[in-house]
């Protein structure tokens, strides 16, 4: 893909402006008629040598700020629960795995963070999660990268804290893992 270089000085821009990837992709698709996929739109901004601008930092809240009504965060994206299997992990010959060793676990603050030893179906790794309020649920992350959480307990979330908490220990034990 060829941009001329009026284009490109654009791009820099935007992306100077604090622009996103995806709003760099959307433009690039109005205002250029190029039409490039998110992942090509990234590789487009490294290949200029352009970097994204950071994101903004949050507001602190205020210490007499009350707490959402249902007492967590809400997630961003519904992801269809029945992509997680609820069973635990299973023996190569359909037996449950009774070893607590064959989990690969680890905790930041008070959320602790498990890796299956054996996958989940349909997943490319799963796991279980409890939280510093003793809630507990199972993740799964699948081929395309989508995370999925199902709660034990219908309805609940999280707080932000766990949620940040829970998003750093997974992403530093798949990366012990090798993902």
């Amino acid at each position: 893909m060829k941009l001329s270089a009026e284009q490109k000085q654009t791009v820099a821009q935007w992306l100077k402006k604090g622009a996103s990837i995806a709003e760099v992709q959307r433009r690039l698709r109005e205002e250029f008629e190029v039409s490039l996929t998110y992942m090509d739109t990234r590789f487009l901004i490294d290949d200029l040598g352009l970097n994204l601008a950071p994101p903004p930092k949050p507001k602190a809240e205020p210490a007499n700020a009350a707490p959402a009504p249902d007492g967590g965060a809400k997630p961003d994206e519904v992801i269809d629960p029945e992509f997680v299997d609820e069973g635990d992990a299973f023996a190569e010959d359909g037996e449950e795995s009774a070893d607590p060793a064959s989990d690969v676990s680890g905790a930041v603050g008070s959320v602790k963070v498990e890796v299956d030893r054996l996958m989940r179906p349909g997943s490319v790794v799963s796991g279980n999660v409890t939280f510093s309020d003793g809630n507990s649920g199972t993740w799964a992350l699948d081929q395309y990268g989508r995370l999925v959480f199902e709660a034990k307990i219908k309805g609940y979330r999280p707080s932000k804290d766990d949620l940040q908490a829970f998003q750093r220990e997974l992403s530093s034990q798949l990366q012990r893992q090798g993902y």
